[in-house]
């Protein structure tokens, strides 16, 4: 625009400054908007992994153990601070690695298991309709054993090749080694199911 016509148009040079002016205070608010929701996005991200560390581990399953219940490459979600019962599954650690079993019998229970895999807890055979195979497997523990207070016997669902309570590389998992109860399968998607 020429210099004659911003004189014969004062307007027009106050017209342009404010447009200048909301489009400056535009840009601001788009980016106290956008950092807004970053912090947002960024809290809730953080809350999330705090929940899955301190409340819901997720676990990946590895090897066969827990078939036909769990299979290699299941994703599982556990529950920290849930007492477990019998037939519950739990993640505990042994040796730096997070395992899965099944619990068999609580502290005080006397576990026996025969040459045949038969388990019995307190003189009673337990009904196991999740077993994939029934075997003694590896067992170093004198049978009958008394489980100690606070603590699990432990035993995969294939009992073949399940290394667990029965082997004293295991041997009875304490309460406070619990990482949770496990208590939902999330994948593969077609096998979500609940676990308890």
């Amino acid at each position: 625009m020429s210099e004659s016509k911003a004189r014969s148009h004062p307007e027009l040079g106050v017209e342009q400054l404010q447009a200048e002016l909301r489009r400056v205070k535009y840009r601001r608010r788009f980016a106290r908007s956008v950092l807004c929701i970053l912090l947002v996005l960024a809290l809730v991200a953080a809350l999330a992994i705090a929940a899955a560390y301190l409340w819901l581990p997720v676990l990946r399953i590895h090897g066969d153990s827990m078939e036909n219940t769990l299979q290699s490459g299941d994703v599982v979600v556990a529950v920290r601070g849930l007492e477990a019962e019998a037939g519950d599954l739990i993640t505990f650690e042994v040796n730096g690695k997070l395992l899965v079993k099944r619990v068999i019998a609580k502290g005080g229970d006397v576990v026996s298991i025969d040459e045949d895999g038969v388990v019995s807890v307190n003189g009673a055979v337990i009904d196991e309709p999740y077993v994939y195979e029934a075997a003694l497997g590896t067992c170093d523990v004198q049978m009958p054993c008394v489980v100690p207070e606070s603590t699990y016997f432990v035993m995969g669902d294939h009992r073949a090749v399940s290394v667990d309570s029965r082997s004293e590389a295991v041997g009875f998992i304490g309460e406070d080694q619990t990482a949770g109860k496990v208590v939902l399968r999330i994948w593969p998607i077609s096998r979500l199911e609940w676990l308890y």
